[in-house]
């Protein structure tokens, strides 16, 4: 099939380091052209340049801030009007370590605008062009703490369950449209996040860091096997697969035109 021998481009932001610098190495090693998104660009060229040089595909480098609305643009029309793209790694982000009682809150809506309103804007960039042509594959970057947001900075931990909720709806709605969609929730990765985060991961216990090689591809395993939520760490699958179905299962009880009963009871007593 063509699509097997060539499988387009794959735009991927916060593309010059770390998880994004590992993904645009693999999807390159698979084939995938690519378009490398990041603010940094001496390093982002660097990236690109040995990419060429090792895997032979075209790579095209696009120095773009995320959180600049101008920049944003620029990346969306890219989304929008470039037909080979095929594969959107919304993986561009920030994190907090700070209580949210002492965190600077003009610092946190960066994070959201950053963590949640580009990466939804570049989603609506591209759904509809890989549902036009029945093809294409969203990966959003979220991370444990989106299920568990009491482990780090709750601002954070909630852009981060925004993200896992977005691709459940994504999922819901596009599935049966062409478009393959994954969120992968990447624990403690040995990353400069970590680092401009005010924690760098050199002092976590080693046990609990993950590389961002390790954590890619294993998140690139859970693609090929059509998984919506990938967590590279979770040593045992069934735990997410029972979780889920509890979730389902408690949503199945939320439609009911009467209170519960324990708030009935307190309504009739006063």
């Amino acid at each position: 099939m063509t699509d097997t021998k060539r499988p387009g481009t794959a735009l991927i932001t916060g593309a010059s380091t770390g998880i994004g610098a590992v993904y645009a190495d693999r999807l390159a090693k698979r084939g995938y052209d690519l378009i490398l998104i990041a603010r940094g660009a001496d390093r982002l060229e660097l990236l690109s340049e040995r990419l060429r040089r090792a895997t032979g595909r075209a790579v095209r480098s696009m120095r773009a801030d995320l959180g600049d609305k101008a920049d944003l643009a620029r990346v969306e029309a890219e989304l929008k009007n470039n037909p080979d793209v095929s594969m959107l790694v919304n993986n561009a982000g920030v994190a907090s370590v700070s209580p949210l009682l002492s965190a600077d809150v003009d610092q946190m809506q960066r994070m959201i605008e950053l963590n949640t309103v580009a990466l939804t804007r570049l989603t609506y960039a591209a759904a509809p062009a890989f549902v036009s042509r029945q093809r294409g594959t969203v990966i959003n970057i979220a991370s444990v703490v989106g299920v568990s947001p009491e482990m780090l900075n709750g601002v954070y931990g909630a852009t981060k369950a925004f993200v896992i909720a977005l691709t459940h709806s994504l999922q819901h709605e596009l599935a049966d449209k062409g478009l393959r969609i994954q969120a992968v929730l990447p624990g403690a990765t040995a990353t400069d996040l970590w680092e401009n985060a005010g924690l760098p991961w050199q002092k976590l216990p080693s046990s609990i860091v993950m590389s961002a090689e390790d954590m890619v591809d294993a998140a690139l395993t859970g693609l090929d096997q059509g998984e919506l939520v990938t967590i590279p760490s979770l040593q045992n699958g069934e735990d997410w697969t029972q979780f889920e179905a509890a979730r389902k299962s408690l949503a199945e009880r939320f439609g009911n035109s009467q209170p519960g009963l324990r708030y009935r009871s307190a309504q009739k007593v006063a």
